[in-house]
């Protein structure tokens, strides 16, 4: 009778041994294929989640004469949203040129949010950028073509923006140039890229 206890005891001690070690390897499997790509991501994206992808936009900065804009092409996080892809230019264009062309905007200006309508992108900063704006019909010239260039070329069925400082139209930004009108592309503003080379 022992003898039999006994087995039947081995045996159950097996069977909960075995189920223990199926269920460590069913997480084992579970962790590698799911969970390990969250803590150790890919290098070249491969895995199951892959960087964002990213496209091709064109900026505009000022020429070293502070006289027209100069084109300069950047790679940015491709949104499908058009409010997302509106402010990531806006923030390229704050955060300034990657090829030495001239800023037209002052550093560190607080974007308080930016909202397509319709064909039109309100552009709402803090008032941060009348204070930091160097001001001269020419500086605010560029600030507003390069926006108003930057984002009617990226952003499909945009004709033209708006320009707002802490949520309300400005008669301008220092005095010279209107800004209470709708802002649409002028090509006179553009400048050919000098090629390299």
């Amino acid at each position: 009778m022992e003898k039999k206890n006994r087995r039947k005891k081995r045996t159950v001690r097996k069977s909960v041994l075995v189920m223990v070690l199926v269920a460590l390897v069913g997480f084992l499997v579970f962790f590698f294929l799911t969970i390990f790509d969250l803590v150790y991501p890919p290098v070249g994206g491969k895995g199951t989640i892959a960087k964002k992808e990213r496209e091709e936009v064109v900026l505009y900065f000022s020429d070293t004469n502070e006289r027209f804009l100069v084109s300069e092409k950047r790679y940015l996080p491709k949104e499908t949203d058009n409010n997302r892809r509106a402010e990531a230019l806006v923030k390229a264009i704050i955060e300034g040129s990657k090829t030495g062309l001239v800023r037209t905007i002052p550093e560190h200006v607080t974007l308080r949010g930016v909202k397509v309508t319709g064909d039109t992108v309100y552009v709402d900063f803090a008032k941060d950028l009348i204070a930091r704006h160097p001001g001269g019909s020419a500086a605010e010239m560029a600030t507003l073509y390069s926006l108003t260039h930057t984002l009617t070329e990226n952003i499909p069925g945009v004709n033209g923006i708006k320009i707002l400082v802490e949520g309300k139209e400005v008669p301008s930004i220092k005095g010279h140039i209107e800004t209470r009108h709708l802002l649409t592309p002028d090509k006179d503003m553009i400048a050919e890229r000098p090629k390299e080379g």
